[in-house]
């Protein structure tokens, strides 16, 4: 299966590199390109069997997937909890107000610290969370204007989105059809709308949770408190 998770991946890799998108996005950032090595070091060693629950993530952010290549990827969480650790390179142009350092980064990512320190939190250790869970992201593509700012998928041109949701509907679709999750749950609102869509049909159970950035008033009143629950209440998780 590990083989097969890995060749979706590179498939999506490779298929997103091909999109056209308008002038004022300068720079874009592929993490399958650059960190492959901790990405497949992530998906040999968490995602070699089927999975209760598959939770999805927009697309990379700058702290996280970024420099690690792998979602949520905060460097600590990363390499401590889940002792992974790899070669990244460069992307092919770097912008010069959003440097890769790979694992040397200094900068915490929020929303990887407190989904990753939830985990570790009610699972103690990643082979655990990993029997029953998987974490991916939609798009693994990160966009940057001219000046550095973070353009998120939902904020490119209507014409590109309908191309980038061709790609990855599908990558998603045949993920979920490979690790035969019960759920899928997106991690924020962008992430559950195109769950909904790509399962419409489908008896699989689609719900979301409240995505955990720190820019996210939500999420800073007790969110793991709040995902709990969720959890409970679908039947995901017991209660202690």
């Amino acid at each position: 299966m590990m083989d097969t998770l890995l060749q979706l991946s590179a498939d999506l890799r490779d298929d997103v590199n091909g999109l056209i998108l308008p002038e004022y996005i300068t720079h874009i950032y592929n993490p399958l390109d650059y960190a492959w090595d901790p990405h497949s070091i992530y998906l040999n060693k968490y995602g070699n069997s089927p999975k209760k629950v598959l939770l999805l993530g927009m697309n990379p952010g700058p702290f996280g997937m970024a420099q690690t290549g792998i979602p949520f990827g905060d460097v600590v969480k990363v390499q401590d909890w889940m002792g992974i650790n790899g070669i990244v390179n460069k992307p092919l142009i770097e912008h010069p107000k959003r440097i890769i350092d790979g694992f040397s980064c200094k900068r915490r990512e929020g929303s990887g610290k407190r989904l990753w320190g939830w985990a570790e939190e009610e699972f103690i250790t990643a082979e655990k969370f990993f029997e029953t869970f998987f974490v991916i992201n939609y798009c693994p593509l990160i966009f940057f204007d001219i000046n550095g700012a973070n353009i998120t998928p939902d904020k490119l041109p209507k014409t590109i989105q309908i191309k980038l949701h061709e790609i990855c509907d599908k990558a998603i679709e045949k993920t979920i059809s490979l690790l035969s999750p019960k759920f899928t749950i997106g991690i924020g609102n962008y992430a559950a709308a195109r769950l909904k869509e790509i399962k419409k049909d489908s008896a699989i159970i689609v719900d979301s949770i409240i995505h955990p950035s720190p820019a996210n008033p939500l999420a800073n009143r007790g969110w793991a408190e709040q995902v709990n629950r969720k959890f409970y209440d679908l039947g995901i998780i017991q209660k202690s």
